[in-house]
């Protein structure tokens, strides 16, 4: 792992990655999504990594990772929290409820 990994590994607030990327943002749109960002951020991330040939350079993967965010950032300046779905509070299907309706009403029935 190069320097710059090990670096970017200590992280932890938002706006941390977006100074260490060299990524321009409004504080404004961070401070609301600023949990979200990071999110789809590590999916990107995630997948940088899988995907990432043996022969790249740490420049070439760093500039990835800068584009990560930057596209991660981009998603909330015209999606949503609930559009983007990446936590379970968001993900959750609609509940279907079996209702069986009887003229009589409910009293003595067996």
């Amino acid at each position: 792992m190069v320097v710059w990994e090990e670096e970017s590994r200590k992280l932890s607030a938002a706006e941390d990655y977006f100074h260490f990327f060299n990524v321009e943002f409004d504080p404004k749109v961070v401070h609301v999504n600023r949990l979200h960002i990071l999110k789809k951020f590590g999916q990107f991330r995630d997948a940088i990594e899988k995907e990432w040939p043996s022969d790249g350079s740490p420049e070439q993967k760093r500039e990835a990772y800068r584009r990560a965010l930057e596209m991660a950032y981009e998603t909330f300046l015209t999606a949503t929290a609930q559009d983007e779905k990446l936590f379970k509070v968001f993900q959750h299907e609609a509940q279907v409820f079996n209702v069986e309706f009887h003229p009589e009403g409910t009293k003595d029935r067996d």
